[in-house]
């Protein structure tokens, strides 16, 4: 393994997106998937269009083809992870208004500020437990503080602590990069970093 980098979603990187979650998201079985994290920056209503129709084109086939369309549309944000020249990993991120209904009400009515919200990872299965959602989190953290944001996000659930590897992250994910717990609910705590 060379060393990773973590770079910014643009729209030259949109093949290398799509070439992770044809090729290499998901391929342990992961009930997660597949998946093209495209819910977290679509509205209900877009969601269930999109739910409507898998049985006609398929499933992966369906989020891929909405995946696309919203990258056309710079609708997803966040960050991949190469080795090499080869996609590994993925971060969204974004503003937390950039997410219609994925951010957890009671974290809307917490915030401290101009917030970066991070609401997925995604990493190749064989990469795992090298430090990627780390380098992720540390490169989401160094962004935000640029561009003037207060704060950055996460939103762990509890009952998932113990198990291999939550979307969302763990607890422990976020304490080790400095976050501390902002408020919790429902087995759910918003971790945060001030910056």
């Amino acid at each position: 393994m060379k060393t990773i980098v973590i770079k910014p979603l643009t729209s030259e990187l949109t093949a290398d997106y799509l070439d992770f979650f044809d090729n290499r998201a998901f391929t342990d079985d992961n009930p997660n998937g597949p998946c093209y994290c495209t819910s977290p920056n679509q509205d209900e209503e877009s969601i269930s269009r999109m739910v409507s129709e898998f049985k006609t084109y398929g499933v992966k086939e369906t989020l891929r083809k909405y995946a696309v369309e919203m990258l056309n549309r710079n609708q997803i944000q966040g960050y991949l992870a190469y080795d090499g020249d080869l996609s590994v990993g993925w971060c969204n991120a974004a503003d937390i208004e950039s997410y219609a209904g994925f951010v957890p009400d009671f974290a809307r009515k917490n915030t401290c500020g101009k917030t970066i919200s991070i609401v997925c990872f995604e990493i190749s299965p064989e990469y795992r437990g090298k430090g990627i959602a780390s380098a992720f989190i540390d490169r989401v953290c160094s962004d935000a503080k640029t561009k003037g944001y207060a704060a950055v996000e996460g939103y762990a659930k509890l009952s998932d602590e113990q198990n291999d590897f939550d979307y969302q992250g763990p607890v422990r994910l976020y304490q080790k990069a400095g976050f501390v717990e902002a408020a919790r609910e429902n087995g759910q705590v918003v971790m945060r970093k001030t910056l």
